[in-house]
């Protein structure tokens, strides 16, 4: 397959899909509860023979704001925007995106992973790769405990710790005493080798979240996401320093901007990175520079997306020493698998990376087949 010249690739077709893939079981946090991955597929095609591009939005409404059913219009209108035009040339086709379109960062990412995947089959690159990195890292993933009652939250972890994963994920938020509770109960169950982390989701208030990390400090936890709300960025601050527990940003830094004004404030100890709240891998990038000058580490972590977002997130992790926590998880939680290639699961939580140019993921056809769908040329 000839390459065709650098200047004179063009987008020609944008095929638009919503991807349904229900959970094995419905998984709660303090915000709300969730039961299927209602996410948007994208494929970016060129005029280069053979050569496209795959990407993925993964919503979620009382987070990020928007849907399967807004992403499924706003990515026809971004695609009319985009469509005849150089698909290599990513800070331009960005810059256009982001200028039509705000505040919606998963339909916006699904476009910056589409177009970074191009780059990287064009050049016969992966995407560490073009970032400077080298696939030679252990990555492996924690597992998340949704919320329930102690009893059964314990049982869960267990089941975890027994399958081999490295660390366990709790998700709290609704209260001082039954939250202290499930950690004890987990602890009982798991005993105090294994790291904990726990995630609020925003559900405490400021003395009830100073109060509760107080009492977790026990229980030897490794850090606490988000314990308040998002927008109060003053008080995360006082938490942080009345914790005993490090203090993990999700929720609050959804971009660089985010992370700029996090840093100066001194409101956090970790960053938590999620291409569906950051609008893509480009301005990923940008939240791991930031931290990189602020002495502050990052996790990456994940909404309810498929091993093709997942894939495009590894790469971030194998080109960027500064992420040393990985919560990549959610595939593990579907029920089926609607991707070709891409990260594979091992024993213990490993996580390993193919080699293959761009992304090195891509959605099975078939299955895309079934799925309500929109083309645009």
């Amino acid at each position: 397959m000839k390459n065709v010249k650098f200047n004179d690739l063009k987008i020609t077709k944008i095929e638009i899909y919503n991807l349904n893939v229900p959970m094995k079981k419905p998984f709660t946090i303090s915000l709300g509860v969730e039961t299927n991955a209602l996410n948007t597929a994208i494929k970016i095609h060129t005029n280069q023979d053979g050569l496209y591009g795959v990407g993925e939005a993964s919503p979620t409404s009382f987070i990020t704001g928007d849907t399967q059913e807004s992403n499924f219009v706003m990515a026809k209108m971004l695609a009319r925007l985009i469509l005849g035009k150089n698909p290599l040339e990513i800070e331009e086709r960005l810059y256009e995106l982001n200028r039509e379109l705000k505040f919606n960062p998963p339909v916006l990412g699904a476009f910056d992973m589409a177009l970074y995947d191009i780059l990287g089959k064009y050049t016969n690159m992966p995407l560490y790769a073009l970032w400077g990195g080298k696939n030679d890292r252990v990555i492996t993933t924690d597992m998340t405990v949704g919320i329930s009652s102690p009893e059964e939250m314990a049982k869960e972890a267990l089941e975890y710790k027994n399958a081999g994963f490295p660390a366990i994920k709790v998700k709290l938020g609704e209260g001082t005493k039954i939250d202290v509770a499930r950690i004890k109960a987990i602890r009982k169950a798991v005993g105090m080798e294994i790291p904990i982390r726990i995630d609020a989701n925003q559900g405490w208030n400021t003395v009830t979240a100073i109060n509760t990390l107080n009492q977790l400090a026990k229980y030897d936890i490794e850090h606490c996401e988000e314990p308040i709300v998002r927008w109060n960025n003053s008080d995360l601050a006082i938490v942080k320093s009345k914790s005993p527990i490090p203090i993990m940003a999700d929720e609050s830094v959804f971009d660089h901007h985010d992370a700029y004004r996090l840093a100066s404030m001194k409101a956090c100890d970790y960053f938590n990175i999620k291409l569906a709240k950051s609008g893509g891998l480009n301005n990923a990038l940008k939240i791991i520079s930031i931290a990189e000058s602020a002495g502050i580490k990052s996790q990456v972590g994940c909404m309810v997306e498929t091993r093709l977002s997942l894939t495009a997130l590894t790469h971030l992790v194998v080109a960027r020493k500064n992420i040393v926590h990985f919560d990549i998880d959610s595939a593990l939680f579907l029920s089926e698998d609607p991707v070709i290639g891409g990260i594979t699961y091992g024993e213990n939580g490993t996580i390993t990376l193919p080699d293959t140019p761009g992304i090195g993921a891509d959605f099975d056809q078939a299955f895309l087949n079934k799925m309500e769908n929109a083309i645009i040329e």
